[in-house]
């Protein structure tokens, strides 16, 4: 039998793991596996983005997800159609 906060997710993707996870951990979880008619769709759990200091950082798809719009706004294209974050 599940537990009363097991069930306070409408996804079970979408729960925050109570032990502490390092970012390649995070980056393996999957919140959505599903096909529709015309695709397969995967939603991660986390978003792992590199920061301007170098760093790699998870981003809850739920809990982050203002941080997550803020870095795709942010994202920037060269010359040559290649990606630049800040």
């Amino acid at each position: 039998m599940q537990s009363f906060t097991e069930r306070l997710t409408v996804n079970p993707g979408d729960r925050i793991a109570d032990e502490s996870q390092n970012v390649k951990e995070k980056a393996q979880q999957v919140a959505v596996d599903t096909v529709d008619v015309f695709s397969r769709l995967v939603v991660p759990t986390y978003f792992v983005i590199d920061t301007p200091e170098g760093e790699q950082k998870a981003l809850h798809h739920v809990r982050d997800a203002e941080e997550i719009s803020d870095v795709i706004r942010q994202a920037r294209t060269d010359e040559s159609g290649n990606r630049l974050w800040w």
